[in-house]
C-alpha cells in the first residue's frame, strides 16, 4: 500500500521523530490528514499512535520534524494553542474532571459568561443538553461526571470535542467504552462532520470499524509508518500483517477444556436501583460455571453486565439479593473481602481507575489483593513481594524492565496483565473479567486470549463480559445474553451466531427489524 499524495491535506506531519530517554517512540513519521475525510491510524500499543497525536494536539512540544497546518508550519506551545487553531482531541483515557458537572466539563475553559461577568450556567446547561441530544445521551448536564459509567463519560468526552466546532477532530479509541447504539450515532456524526469539510483522525483497535467509517488508513509499527493509502485498497488481513508482521490465521483459537464439574453458581441475583426504588438493574439472573469453562456475558450498554459482576463480588450488599454457591455449597459474599476469601477475583472494566494504583510499582500492584502472602511477622516483606511479582511477571509474560517499574509507564496490554496477575496471586477458583481487552491492541488482545485459555486449561472457572461479539464468540464456551437487566438467552459456542446474540440483546419493545432500521 503506497502513500498517496493529495491536494486537500489540511494537516501534515513531516519527518516527525520523538524519543523518551533511550526509547525511540517515533522515527521519521510522515503522513497527511485530509479535509472532509476520515483518516484512520492503526497500530499496536507502543506503535507511536498516541505520541504522534499528542504532538499534533500540542501536548508534546519537543520533537524533531515539522507540523504543517493549512500550508504553514506551526509549533504549538500547549493544547490550548492547538484548540485555537481548530484541532480538538477526544482522548481514550478520559480527560475529564470527575467532580465537575457534565456541562462544566464540556465547556471547561470556555464557560459562558453573562453580562454581569458571572458564569451563565443556564446557557451552558441548555447548550450541553443540545449537544448530548445529538449523541442520544439523556443525562442531566448538572450531574458530576464521577457518577456516570465509563461509557457515559466517553460520550461526555465526545461532546466536549463537538462543542469546540473544530476543523480537525482527533478521536483516540472513541468507541472503546460505548454501546453499538452509541457507535451508530457517533458514526452518523462523523459523516456529518466530514460532509462539512472537517478532517477526522480516527484511531481504533477495532478493525471492522475501519471499513465502515474510514476513507484512508495509515499503519504504524515500532514508531514508523509501514503503509498508508485508501481504505478500499486493503483488507483486514493486510492491515493485521502490517501491524504485527503475521497473518490472521496465526491468531487465537481457543481449545475446548471445560469439564462437567460445576464450580460456581449464582441463583436469582437481583440488584435494585437505589435511585429508583423498585426498578431492577439486575433482574433475577442465574448461571453456573464449570471447571475450565469460560462463560461469556453479552449485552448492550445498560443491560446490567458490569452490575451483575459487581453484585456477585459483594459491592452492593445493601441493594442486592440472591444465592451464590461454590462447589455446591452456599456461600455469603457481602463484601469484596468475602469474595476474595471465597476464591473469587474481579478484573474490573476500568483498569486505571479501579484495577491499579498507577503511581506504585508492578510488585506493589500485584501483591495488593493478597498481602498476606508477602507478610513476615505481620510486616510487609519487600523480598517476598518482589518474588511473588517476579513469578507472575514471568508466568504472564509481562514486559517490564523490573518489578520495581512504576506501572503507569507500562503499555496498556502489560498494565492489564498486571491487573490479572494481582488476582491470580490470590489463587482464585473463579475469575470475573469485565472487558479484559478494552483499549489494548490486537497483539495484546491475542496474548490475553491465550492467557484466559491457559487459565481455563488449568481448571479455573471464568466469567467474562465483553461488548465485542467476535471476542465473545472466540473465547467463550457458552454465552448468556442480558437485556435491561434480564437474562434473555443462552447459547453454546456451537449454537451462537452474531445475529442470534444481538437479537437477544435488543431490549423488548424494540423489535430487531425496527431497531436496526431506525439506527441505520
Amino acid at each position: 500500500m503506497a502513500p498517496s499524495k493529495t491536494d486537500n491535506a489540511v494537516l501534515q506531519a513531516r519527518s516527525i521523530s520523538k524519543a523518551f530517554g533511550g526509547i525511540q517512540a517515533l522515527n521519521d513519521v510522515s503522513l497527511e490528514i485530509c479535509a472532509g475525510k476520515v483518516n484512520a491510524i492503526v497500530g499496536e500499543n507502543g506503535a507511536g499512535k498516541s505520541t504522534l497525536m499528542k504532538i499534533l494536539s500540542g501536548m508534546y512540544t519537543e520533537y524533531e520534524g515539522q507540523i504543517v497546518l493549512d500550508g504553514r508550519t506551526v509549533a504549538f506551545a500547549n493544547p490550548a494553542e492547538a484548540q485555537d487553531s481548530g484541532i480538538a482531541m477526544i482522548h481514550q483515557e478520559l480527560n475529564l474532571i470527575p467532580h465537575l458537572s457534565v456541562a462544566e466539563n464540556v465547556f471547561l475553559g470556555r464557560e459562558f459568561v453573562s453580562r454581569m461577568g458571572l458564569i451563565d450556567y443556564r446557557a451552558m446547561h441548555n447548550e450541553t443538553t443540545r449537544i448530548l441530544k445529538r449523541l442520544d445521551l439523556d443525562i442531566d448536564p448538572r450531574v458530576a461526571v464521577s457518577g456516570l459509567r465509563v461509557g457515559q463519560q466517553q460520550v461526555v468526552e465526545i461532546a466536549h470535542a463537538l462543542s469546540l466546532d473544530a476543523c480537525i477532530v482527533i478521536m483516540d479509541e472513541p468507541t472503546s467504552a460505548i454501546s453499538d447504539h452509541e457507535i451508530e450515532i457517533l458514526f452518523g456524526l462523523i459523516r456529518s462532520l466530514t460532509a462539512r469539510g472537517v478532517a477526522v483522525v480516527y484511531i481504533t483497535h477495532k478493525l471492522d470499524e475501519l471499513f465502515q467509517i474510514a476513507d484512508t488508513v495509515a499503519v504504524l509499527r515500532d514508531g514508523s509508518v509501514v503503509g498508508s493509502g485508501p481504505i478500499e485498497e486493503v483488507t483486514q488481513d493486510d492491515i493485521v500483517r502490517m501491524m504485527v508482521g503475521r497473518d490472521m490465521k496465526d491468531f487465537f483459537v481457543k481449545a475446548d477444556v471445560a469439564t462437567a464439574q460445576v464450580v460456581f453458581a449464582v441463583s436469582d441475583i437481583c440488584l435494585v436501583d437505589p435511585a429508583r426504588g423498585a426498578d431492577y438493574v439486575v433482574d433475577h439472573v442465574s448461571f453456573e460455571v464449570k471447571a475450565g469453562e469460560v462463560l461469556g456475558l453479552f449485552g448492550l450498554m445498560g443491560a446490567g453486565r458490569t452490575e451483575l459482576l459487581e453484585t456477585v463480588f459483594g459491592l452492593h450488599p445493601n441493594h442486592s439479593s440472591g444465592d451464590i454457591f461454590l462447589d455446591g455449597r452456599q456461600i455469603e459474599i457481602d463484601s469484596p473481602i468475602d469474595a476474595i476469601s471465597s476464591g473469587v477475583g474481579f478484573v474490573t472494566e476500568d483498569r486505571k481507575a479501579e484495577g491499579l494504583i498507577l503511581e506504585m510499582s508492578v510488585a506493589a500492584n500485584i501483591s495488593l489483593a493478597g498481602l498476606a502472602q508477602t507478610e513476615r511477622f505481620k510486616l510487609l516483606s519487600s523480598r517476598l513481594e518482589n518474588r511473588l511479582a517476579a513469578d507472575h511477571v514471568k508466568r504472564l509474560g509481562i514486559k517490564t524492565p523490573s518489578v520495581k517499574q512504576i506501572v503507569e509507564n507500562l503499555s496498556g496490554g502489560n498494565q492489564q496483565k498486571v491487573v490479572i496477575a494481582k488476582w491470580l496471586a490470590t489463587d482464585p477458583r473463579v475469575l470475573l473479567l469485565d472487558e479484559p481487552t478494552r483499549g489494548i491492541d490486537i497483539n495484546a488482545k491475542n496474548e490475553i486470549y491465550k492467557l484466559v485459555s491457559e487459565l481455563a486449561g488449568a481448571g479455573l472457572s471464568i466469567v467474562m463480559v465483553s461488548c465485542e461479539l467476535p471476542e465473545i464468540m472466540a473465547i467463550c464456551d457458552r454465552v448468556i445474553v442480558l437485556s435491561e437487566g434480564r437474562q434473555t438467552a443462552e447459547f453454546t459456542s456451537s449454537q451462537a451466531t452474531q445475529e442470534l446474540i444481538m437479537k437477544a440483546a435488543i431490549p423488548q419493545g424494540q423489535g430487531s427489524l425496527n431497531y436496526w432500521d431506525k439506527e441505520c
